[in-house]
């Protein structure tokens, strides 16, 4: 039961005391990822659409470094500043699966997130 951190220039650098995921027994456990751009470390929060494409293409950057994709996800939880942003969310999150191969999932309202982002979602995947 090997233990791997994993954490990749293609995604932004921890904003604390975490890892960007965390690698063991074949299964990928992916830190709760914001709209950090990782070369500015700067928010890519113009609109939610831009804010939740940048929190997935994060997401992605980090399976790619695990050698893996959104089809090995098998459990994502998504928070949101405010559940009006819901529908747009739901749309760009859900075009990064194949339909049919989506993963379980919870959406949640809550009543902060960090940097006072509107979006955050973590992933669990498997090989």
């Amino acid at each position: 039961m090997k233990r791997k951190i994993i954490n990749t220039k293609k995604s932004p650098a921890p904003i604390g005391p975490y890892n960007q995921a965390i690698y063991i027994n074949n299964m990928l456990f992916i830190s709760g990822q914001i709209a950090l751009d990782p070369k500015s470390m700067k928010l890519n929060n113009k609109s939610i659409i831009d804010e939740t494409h940048q929190v997935m293409i994060n997401i992605k950057n980090i399976l790619k470094e695990s050698e893996m994709d959104f089809n090995n996800v098998v459990k994502a939880s998504i928070f949101l500043s405010n559940m009006d942003l819901f529908k747009e969310v739901n749309n760009i999150y859900g075009s990064y699966f194949i339909t049919g191969n989506e993963p379980a999932r919870e959406t949640i309202a809550v009543k902060t997130l960090p940097m006072n982002v509107n979006v955050e979602i973590s992933i669990i995947a498997s090989i």
